[in-house]
């Protein structure tokens, strides 16, 4: 495994790069699916039109990583899933679940396989259960926008299907030539990410995360983080991400990904040396958890 010292050279563009490490993934047609219980293609697979997840995006959705054909921190995710469905008011078969991921990964995934593929499980209010395989990509840099946001209370902690707001905020900051949100409510706190965590170290070198409290996303990548390094929770004001020295981005499909500009404010030498101890930090955590015999090699990886 890559040292954090040498974890920069794998950062060369801000573009997305789907994996293709060891062949093609995928042993079933099109997009391995298990909807309902049947193994499906994905990409053929219908639901009723009536359905209130369809409608009104109402439904709950989780998102997770399977490396070698292993998903990471699955407890963790079904946990959160479980709070999520909690919050809508929606069942949570765990036990059905947990048998259908096992079920599509067999069946989806080629034995052997050694590269990165990603899982999405998503329940809707018409009843309808929904997992479904998709390439992993690589994200490398990514230029960031301050978007204002008012945060719905009663939704905050929950995946749900109303993402309309997150891609909204991320169309915004496109618009402004950036890739990605950074969500500031009107008072000025900066929170989160549309879809992912944020951390920034201070002129003082130590490393800081918005805490939970701000309603943001509690997010499984942001928890590994806090595991394995010294951070500190505290509110983020505007002004704090413009003398920050380094930022990163958390989530599951961007594991740790650097940020190189905020709105006009540009960071020197990214990925800087916090943000490449993240970087190795994740990976050793996936590395341990999964009890890979030799060291997983990452798609975005060089040799050293």
């Amino acid at each position: 495994m890559s040292d954090a010292k040498n974890l920069g050279d794998q950062w060369g563009s801000t573009d997305r790069v789907s994996s293709t490490v060891a062949g093609a993934p995928c042993v079933a047609p099109g997009m391995p699916a298990c909807i309902d219980g049947v193994l499906c293609d994905g990409l053929t697979a219908a639901m009723p039109v009536y359905d209130d997840g369809l409608l009104r995006g109402d439904g709950a959705f989780e998102y997770l990583r399977c490396y070698a054909g292993r998903p990471f921190m699955l407890l963790e995710h079904l946990d959160r899933l479980e709070h999520s469905c909690r919050v809508l008011r929606l069942p949570f078969p765990r036990s059905v679940l947990e048998n259908e991921i096992a079920e599509l990964l067999a069946w989806g995934i080629t034995p052997g396989y050694q590269g990165v593929t990603d899982l999405r499980i998503v329940l809707t209010r018409g009843g309808r259960r929904m997992i479904f395989l998709e390439p992993a990509c690589w994200w490398g840099p990514t230029e960031v926008a301050l978007v204002t946001d008012s945060p719905r209370v009663i939704l905050a902690g929950a995946k749900s299907l109303s993402y309309a707001g997150n891609m909204l905020a991320r169309r915004v900051a496109e618009e402004r030539g950036s890739q990605d949100a950074l969500l500031v409510t009107p008072d000025g706190r900066v929170t989160e990410a549309q879809q992912a965590a944020f951390f920034w170290t201070t002129p003082q070198g130590e490393l800081c995360t918005p805490p939970l409290t701000e309603g943001i996303l509690d997010s499984i990548t942001r928890r590994v983080v806090l595991k394995r390094l010294s951070v500190c929770e505290r509110v983020c004001r505007k002004e704090d991400v413009f003398t920050a020295v380094e930022a990163f981005l958390a989530g599951t499909p961007r594991e740790i990904q650097p940020v190189k500009r905020i709105e006009n404010y540009s960071f020197d030498g990214v990925p800087g040396e916090v943000t490449r101890r993240a970087i190795a930090a994740f990976r050793q955590e996936v590395q341990e958890q999964l009890k890979f015999k030799t060291p997983f090699r990452w798609p975005d990886s060089r040799e050293s």
